[in-house]
């Protein structure tokens, strides 16, 4: 089988998470004897820029074992401008159908959102191919923007309605990554294609995410020595609570646990970045470092005695937050701020990897930190405990085989 996919990232581009799902995926698809042509964006994410050495061409292609990638210019543009960035992805996705109407007829079309822009492309393409559309949803647009109040104008939001919801309606398979995304979906399709609606979850790679000893590389790097770490590592995003690490290292601060100071460390890049920057400067048990290399994410995993989760309030039910896994794997308890009922707090509490507290409520955070933290026999039970978990969740072979499984049906 011949598959067309069009995501927002893809390798070396691994620092957004998506890109790492798409690239496993695509991966495991080839190992299983497809045919995969990518059309995905010149590596950007990292600094929100081209990286220097992919600049100077718009449009790159290459032939690969698994088939071709084409990358094209991502119209970089102010991440907190909800309307730059739609601009952007317009832009994006035009250049994006152009490259992939040349290409040999694939069997089926998959696009990812977001952004939701690739959906028209995507459906464009399966019909001038005549061929299958599948799209899969990892955030769910416009809610996220709209629950995040970083898309306000009544006028833009219902042109967006109207986009995501032609974009199910015409897609012969959508996909989630949870219940509640699936119920979501469902809401704004006809009954009659309900069933078009398909749960597949991203995976967890246990081949690159293992336990190790506490006492890492990454702990000595950034002078961090035996103290208690309490890690949000990830996307430093709008959509993420950070306020209440601020309050949480202003109530700990001097604090010492069994002789051992408590250091929050907050290991990403994002948009909010530069204002989690601004007020961590006068905090010392606060530390902010760069994303940690592909090859050294168990080391900088492993280096948390508990993470944290965070998302605002709402925001659970329409993007499922894909660092959950990595810290399962990673054996490691985690305090989730997020919506309570939500697929990722039924995770946790399944697998009894850690609390879950309401989002947005530095009082429940605190007193959920100290009963962690006082304890680091319960800590150490509850990573063990994730890490059992982790048995319950799907391989990327796992995953491939439920999209092959999935393409088959349709065609």
């Amino acid at each position: 089988m011949r598959i067309l996919v069009l995501c927002p990232h893809f390798a070396p581009d691994l620092h957004a998470a998506t890109g790492e799902v798409m690239t496993q995926l695509v991966h495991a698809l080839a190992e299983r004897g497809h045919t995969v042509d990518v059309v995905t964006s010149l590596p950007w994410y990292r600094d929100h820029d081209v990286e220097p050495e992919w600049r100077g061409r718009p449009v790159r292609s290459e032939t690969t074992t698994f088939g071709s990638i084409t990358r094209v210019w991502p119209f970089p543009t102010d991440k907190g401008s909800v309307v730059s960035r739609a601009m952007a992805f317009a832009a994006q996705t035009a250049l994006s159908f152009a490259v992939a109407v040349p290409k040999k007829r694939p069997d089926v079309v998959l696009a990812m959102s977001p952004p939701i822009f690739f959906g028209s492309a995507a459906r464009m393409l399966a019909a001038r191919f005549r061929v299958r559309f599948v799209f899969n949803v990892q955030d769910i647009f416009p809610d996220v923007a709209v629950d995040l109040g970083m898309l306000k104008n009544e006028r833009a939001i219902a042109v967006a309605k109207r986009l995501e919801r032609s974009l199910y309606r015409s897609a012969d398979a959508v996909t989630v990554l949870s219940e509640d995304q699936a119920a979501n979906v469902r809401s704004k399709m006809d009954v009659s294609h309900a069933d078009r609606v398909h749960i597949i979850p991203n995976f967890v790679d246990t081949t690159r995410v293992t336990v190790v000893d506490r006492m890492t590389d990454y702990r000595r790097r950034n002078n961090i020595g035996d103290d208690l770490v309490i890690m949000y590592s990830g996307n430093v995003g709008f959509s993420q609570s950070f306020h209440l690490i601020e309050a949480a290292a202003r109530h700990f601060a001097d604090r010492e646990v069994d002789g051992r100071p408590i250091r929050f460390v907050i290991n990403g890049e994002g948009a909010a970045r530069p204002a989690v920057e601004s007020w961590s400067r006068d905090l010392s048990n606060v530390t902010v470092t760069d994303f940690a290399p592909r090859d050294q994410v168990s080391d900088a995993l492993g280096t948390a005695d508990l993470h944290l989760i965070l998302l605002s309030a709402g925001l659970a039910k329409s993007s499922t937050p894909s660092k959950l896994y990595g810290i399962l794997a990673a054996g490691r308890p985690v305090l989730a701020s997020i919506d309570l009922g939500s697929d990722a707090d039924r995770i946790i509490s399944d697998a009894e990897a850690g609390i879950v507290v309401p989002p947005d409520d530095p009082d429940a955070f605190i007193e959920a930190l100290e009963e962690l933290v006082r304890d680091r026999s319960k800590l150490q039970m509850l990573g063990r405990k994730a890490h059992d978990y982790v048995g319950r969740l799907i391989t990327p072979d796992q995953q491939a085989q439920a999209y092959e499984t999935l393409f088959a049906q349709l065609s």
